[in-house]
């Protein structure tokens, strides 16, 4: 081995616990010298029995502090490996948000096998046309007919599929080989990626080829303003990210197409991240048309082998673009030049496993090591993003005109109260009714959003729309199974309501609601329209998003109904009214963020209606009319709901006015977790003493208490600074790994919590 080779390597196992989440030391042997780089996965002797277990090399060193090292056995063949920049991401996730880095190893690098790529073999003419046409004469006169005949073929076309060869010009393979081994033709094998977009190109309709090649207007004012701050930010090398605030339909994508194309024509690579797998189909055919194949699409209903072929591709230069949800933000680019977030605002970029990672944080630390530029857009920026853009972290870029300078569609507000009062029970109002008919009969189209976020666990009146809300934390209580109300965030209890304090009606309970009731409503008042349904039921399989979307753009139905998935991005010209049905299903979500959640989704739901050339309407159905977030979200105006919201944030102390660190434990013995709940929070009142900055709330039980027999309990620690709750959570994690009593308890961190 080279003496300037290092010669240990600093692995982690593969084991996901905390006991062994640290580095260990191998020496790496003469026949692997050279073969061992950062990020390799590999093979080696662990633990007493010397069981063989996988690794990732984190680091390379030429000393070690121990003096009996074990070897490396052999390095993991068909392994995904990691370069230097995924490890560190991976390091900083760890730190960030909890968990082993194993766990943080396994997020960076979501495809860790190779899937069985199909081969290829191609022929290719080795020789000039002009001496194969002499041999070609040569093999006639000699009567050599099958040499002869794949001569010829070889001569038309001087590289052809081998299968074709043998299927096509019938000749036999050891033909084949008589003419390599004359030095007449080159056999070559190579590897078929398999493309996730060629099933869609295939069974695409005139709908998704209608999104392909949609026309694209002149840059307005503010695109230019926008693009102009890009390239300065470039030129001046000013790293913050950019927020792109845009009306819905000031367009942000033809932006983010001509961002994008400076960065390839700069020779780098770009990212574009989208919160939904039903958006991916609709960007993808926006951006295909402008790059073709050098675009790729990464989710979660691709096979195993299609994403890790799209990681091979992106490995070796032969894309430019890859787009996806979160887990598109680890494809290794060799040369990330942009990072862009399109929905910013949306939930899903919060990853639900452990590390409990933002996409937001976790793009702008890769942009830091990486160089690249991060971009951000919404409509309705989170109140995270807008906020670190008033402080000046993020540069903030407004497009506050439509193309063109269309209007925002006009919004009618409607009381549900009143319309129960009248004696309608109806899931579509009288004057929604009216609206679908007169749409209908000039051959529009109408989408309806059925706003079912959180309405599982909150209590309400069906006939005034009182909702029941805790006296502390201004969320609604949730029922549980034996009939009590809670607060998942203060644990505050009370029994269960049969009489509606607020009007002495006895209708009051959990509310259901489902698009699958609303669609049979609608085919009983409309039976002549045509009506899909797009939810998660509607919607199995890897092309169903892309179905029910080409089928409505088609024209092939007049109504769209659907869940949140069909209020994000989606651009249909023919669609002049939206309506929104039960608008307060997720305001009294047992979630801080409601409010928030609430404004978000009815201005881009009421963004569907009116991007074509005719004028849209927007109605929305609600029991509080008079609610700030459905008030703000009716006139489309951002900056009036934020002034409110984070007044709401600052009085109660919820992000991002402060911090929040969640410390989720289970356990399958319900006393011992109680137990364990207990003892860490007197651990944390501890270390908190000295420190008025802190506040400790629970251990309480959240909405679910148990599931498959695992019993869970949440504990809540707030802070204004984050870094001082990722110290408390590194104390915390120390407590939990020295303590037997914990052994039996999984325990997660998660800051700043994001309900999904």
């Amino acid at each position: 081995m080279n003496k300037a080779e290092k010669t240990i390597a600093q692995i982690i196992v593969d084991i996901t616990h905390s006991k062994v989440d640290k580095v260990y030391d191998y020496r790496i042997p003469e026949a692997l010298a050279g073969q061992v780089r950062v990020g390799t996965p590999v093979h080696v002797p662990f633990g007493r029995g010397n069981r063989e277990t996988l690794g990732f090399v984190v680091g390379l060193s030429d000393h070690s502090s121990y003096d009996d090292l074990k070897e490396v056995a052999d390095i993991a063949p068909d392994g995904a490996v990691a370069d230097q920049t995924l490890v560190s991401l991976a390091a900083w996730m760890k730190h960030a948000y909890g968990g082993t880095m194993n766990q943080a190893l396994k997020t960076v690098l979501p495809v860790k096998q190779k899937g069985k790529g199909k081969k290829t073999r191609t022929v290719t003419l080795a020789i000039g046309e002009e001496q194969a046409q002499e041999l070609l004469m040569e093999m006639a006169q000699k009567r050599q007919t099958a040499r002869a005949r794949l001569l010829a073929a070889m001569i038309m076309t001087p590289v052809i599929e081998y299968s074709l060869l043998t299927e096509k010009v019938h000749v036999t393979r050891a033909v084949v080989r008589a003419l390599e081994e004359k030095g007449i033709l080159r056999v070559e094998e190579g590897a078929v990626y398999r493309d996730p977009l060629a099933a869609g190109e295939s069974s695409s309709t005139s709908g998704a080829h209608y999104l392909r090649t949609r026309e694209f207007y002149e840059n307005t004012p503010e695109q230019e303003s926008v693009l102009a701050a890009f390239d300065r930010h470039l030129r001046e090398l000013d790293s913050r990210p950019m927020l792109i605030y845009g009306v819905t339909g000031s367009g942000k994508t033809q932006v983010y197409v001509e961002m994008i194309r400076r960065t390839v024509q700069r020779g780098e690579q770009a990212i574009v991240l989208i919160p939904e797998i039903a958006l991916t189909y609709q960007v993808v055919s926006y951006f295909y048309g402008l790059f073709g194949g050098r675009v790729s699409i990464l989710h979660s209903r691709l096979s195993a082998a299609e994403r890790a072929d799209q990681m091979q591709r992106a490995r070796d230069g032969e894309l430019d673009v890859m787009i996806g949800p979160r887990s598109a933000l680890f494809t290794p680019f060799k040369h990330l030049g942009l990072i862009i977030i399109d929905e910013e605002h949306e939930p899903a970029y919060k990853s639900g496993q452990v590390p409990h990672y933002h996409a937001r944080e976790t793009a702008q630390k890769l942009s830091e090591l990486t160089g690249a530029r991060l971009v951000i857009g919404s409509a309705t920026p989170s109140l995270e993003a807008f906020y670190r853009a008033q402080e000046g972290i993020y540069d903030l870029r407004i497009m506050e005109k439509r193309v063109e300078d269309r209007p925002l569609p006009k919004v009618k507000v409607l009381d549900l109260g009143e319309e129960r009062r009248r004696g309608n029970r109806s899931l579509i109002s009288d004057y929604l009714r009216e609206a679908i008919e007169e749409r209908l009969a000039r051959g529009e189209q109408v989408i309806l959003f059925l706003n079912r976020r959180g309405w599982a666990g909150f209590v309400t009146c069906r006939d005034c729309g009182h909702v029941i809300k805790c006296p502390h934390c201004d969320v609604a209580l949730s029922v549980h199974r034996d009939g009590k109300m809670r607060c998942h965030y203060c644990g505050y209890e009370t029994q269960s309501l049969h009489v509606c304090p607020e009007c002495g009606s006895t209708h009051i309970g959990g509310l259901s609601v489902g698009t699958q009731q609303v669609e049979d409503e609608l085919k009983v008042l409309f039976p002549e329209a045509g009506v899909l349904r797009m939810d998660a039921d509607a919607t199995r399989g890897k092309e169903g998003h892309g179905a029910v979307l080409s089928a409505f753009a088609d024209g092939k139905a007049q109504i769209l109904i659907g869940t949140q998935m069909i209020v994000k991005g989606h651009d249909f010209p023919l669609v002049t009214l939206v309506g929104v049905l039960m608008a307060d299903m997720s305001l009294y979500a047992s979630d801080y963020r409601s409010g928030e959640r609430t404004f978000e989704l009815l201005t881009q739901a009421a963004g569907r209606a009116g991007r074509g050339e005719r004028e849209g309407e927007v109605v929305i159905q609600t029991f509080t009319p008079e609610h700030y977030a459905i008030v703000h979200a009716a006139h489309q105006d951002y900056d009036s709901f934020y002034k409110e919201e984070m007044a709401f944030r600052s009085m109660l102390g919820y992000p991002p006015a402060c911090h929040m660190l969640a410390v989720q434990l289970s356990g399958e013995d319900e006393t011992s977790l109680s137990v364990a709940a207990d003892y860490l929070k007197k651990f944390t009142l501890r270390l908190s003493e000295k420190s008025e900055a802190f506040q400790i709330i629970g251990p309480s039980t959240p909405y679910i208490g148990k599931i498959k027999d695992v019993y869970r309990r949440n504990l809540y620690i707030k802070n204004e600074s984050y870094e001082e709750l990722i110290r408390m959570k590194d104390y915390l994690e120390e407590y939990i790994r020295i303590n037997k009593g914990y052994d039996r308890i999984y325990t997660q961190f998660d800051f700043d919590p994001v309900e999904s």
